[in-house]
């Protein structure tokens, strides 16, 4: 057969992800907080885009008496679908504002309550956008009154500023508390003089952790700590251990210690209590641990008084010295998602407006700059910043209305859990929700990652509510894995020091309650609980009997 060239034609399906539509994945799985972040960037490169700093936004227009009788006569068939399964794009309009169309479809709790409604339209996502033909309840009704404060409110005065009948304090706000290395390093001042020493005590000073622990990095297997910062800084080892030995003479008792064994006897010598037999006590702490008093008794040489009196002893000091000096505060929680019980009855689900970036797309600047442009590379860019400023616009708006779609859903599965708590947590998984709101699973995945509903009950992750399913002994309705360990911490909280629950009794009374159940799974879950076994709750009944 001859080979040659030749042209063909061939037809073939394939897909391909955009750019647009890789930021919109990108966007749909970031947290509120790294979503913060990467609308600021794309601020400071794009000159086309505006942060919107209004108060208010002029209500959505252009739906028209016909588009309310249609949404109207759909509610009762369309209340048991989840809403607005077709979802809205996202324009700008000609002042450069973004707009959408959104689909308030009400929906039903199918369960044994009273038929209800859960109010997620485009008010639930913008709040403060609703324009000024909102009542005055349904303006009150916004996540702000979970708990946000007004600035201008609690200034005082007649303007916004800051002055007025209340004064601010600003000393007092911009104080802080002293750091545990900052309060390491005034004592080493004090303490040592000697310039080379006092950087080996600097050194040991920034190896020390928020616990007041010594914490060596990279070091390979083998490698002492205290001899790598000696190699590291040139000096000898002995006068490393020499400034470790006066610092750990510091305030708070306890500080430089490399183990919590170290850091108890610091303590305890500081107090002249580290005799021999203490002293062997703290070198068999796994047998403190398992409660085994009687070997602690035979490897101390005291009797089971003594072990007593020891364990309260050592239980009366602080295993984390360093955590009484302030530090870095972590940072709070902020829920995505607001679910609130409606007047009627149900949950109402809200969007919480203060994690939702506000951009706009500025028209008039584009138009303004693309008419007095003349080359050809400036037209590009500014078209290629146009075009994306828009699709961040629309991605923007579908990522919040898919959290709300799948926060809707979540709730009507888990309606239970909201009225009654843990144990009527329903079996729920990623399918589920994905084929009531007629969505892929991997975008519920992404969707439920790193996202937080606030609720009576407290605040939870989205992924809290998908738990797997225990079959029942009568062949009903199948339990939730969680509500399973929560029955179980139940159980054990219950008991008493005369009847300790085995894992083949806990079994027993599963299985009384319709829960059909292994002895391992019972095992498994207790043990990703942190609850000891039945002989170690034994032992410390009886200790603290």
């Amino acid at each position: 057969m001859a080979l040659a060239p030749r042209l063909e034609m061939r037809q073939g399906q394939s897909l391909v992800m955009t750019p647009q539509l890789q930021q919109a994945i990108k966007l749909l799985q970031l947290s509120n907080i790294e979503l913060a972040s990467f609308v600021e960037q794309e601020l400071e490169k794009n000159p086309l885009l505006d942060r919107d700093e209004r108060a208010e936004i002029p209500d959505l227009a252009g739906e028209s008496a016909e588009r309310e009788r249609a949404d109207s006569a759909n509610t009762d068939t369309n209340a048991d679908a989840g809403g607005d399964s077709s979802g809205a794009d996202a324009t700008t309009n000609a002042s450069g504002e973004a707009t959408a169309e959104p689909d308030p479809a009400p929906v039903s709790l199918d369960d044994a309550t009273p038929t209800t409604e859960i109010d997620s339209g485009f008010e639930d996502m913008y709040p403060e956008d609703a324009g000024s033909d909102r009542s005055g309840t349904e303006a009150d009704a916004t996540p702000a009154a979970l708990g946000g404060s007004d600035w201008s409110s609690s200034a005082g005065g007649s303007g916004g500023g800051v002055g007025g009948d209340s004064e601010l304090d600003l000393e007092s706000r911009l104080t802080r508390d002293l750091t545990l290395h900052e309060h390491l390093t005034e004592q080493l001042d004090v303490a040592i003089f000697d310039p080379a020493k006092r950087m080996i005590g600097r050194f040991l000073i920034d190896c020390v952790d928020d616990a007041g622990y010594l914490r060596f990095d990279d070091l390979e297997d083998g490698v002492d700590g205290l001899d790598d910062i000696a190699s590291r800084l040139g000096s000898p080892r002995e006068e490393v251990d020499e400034v470790l030995t006066v610092m750990r003479g510091f305030e708070p008792t306890g500080v430089m210690a490399r183990s919590l064994k170290e850091c108890m006897a610091l303590q305890l010598a500081e107090m002249d209590h580290l005799d021999p037999a203490m002293q062997c006590f703290l070198d068999n702490l796994e047998l403190v641990a398992r409660r085994d008093l009687n070997q602690l008794c035979k490897v101390c040489g005291v009797d089971e008084e003594d072990i007593r009196d020891m364990i309260e002893e050592v239980r009366s000091l602080d295993p984390r010295p360093g955590l009484t000096f302030g530090g870095e505060a972590a940072a709070p929680v902020v829920p995505d998602v607001f679910v609130r019980s409606a007047q009627g009855g149900g949950w109402t689900v809200e969007l919480n407006t203060e994690t939702l970036p506000r951009v706009l797309v500025n028209q008039q600047y584009y138009a303004t700059v693309s008419g007095a442009t003349q080359k050809k590379d400036d037209k590009l860019y500014l078209s290629d910043c146009l075009q994306s400023a828009n699709w961040l616009v629309k991605s923007l708006d579908q990522r919040a209305r898919t959290i709300l779609k799948v926060s809707r859903e979540i709730v009507r599965q888990q309606d239970g859990f909201f009225a009654h708590g843990i144990s009527h947590l329903r079996p729920l998984n990623l399918k589920t929700i994905a084929d009531a709101i007629e969505m892929h699973e991997s975008t519920v995945s992404r969707v439920t990652s790193n996202k937080f509903m606030a609720t009576s009950r407290g605040v939870f992750e989205l992924k809290y509510f998908f738990t797997s399913a225990i079959s029942a002994t009568d062949g009903g309705d199948a339990h939730s894995a969680e509500a399973v360990r929560h029955r179980i911490r139940e159980l054990v909280d219950a008991e008493s020091a005369a009847k300790i629950l085995s894992d083949d009794k806990i079994v027993e009374i599963l299985k009384l309650s319709g829960i059909d159940i292994a002895r391992r799974t019972v095992a498994k879950y207790r043990e990703a609980m942190h609850i000891p076994s039945s002989v170690e709750r034994r032992r410390a009944k009886r200790l603290s009997a």
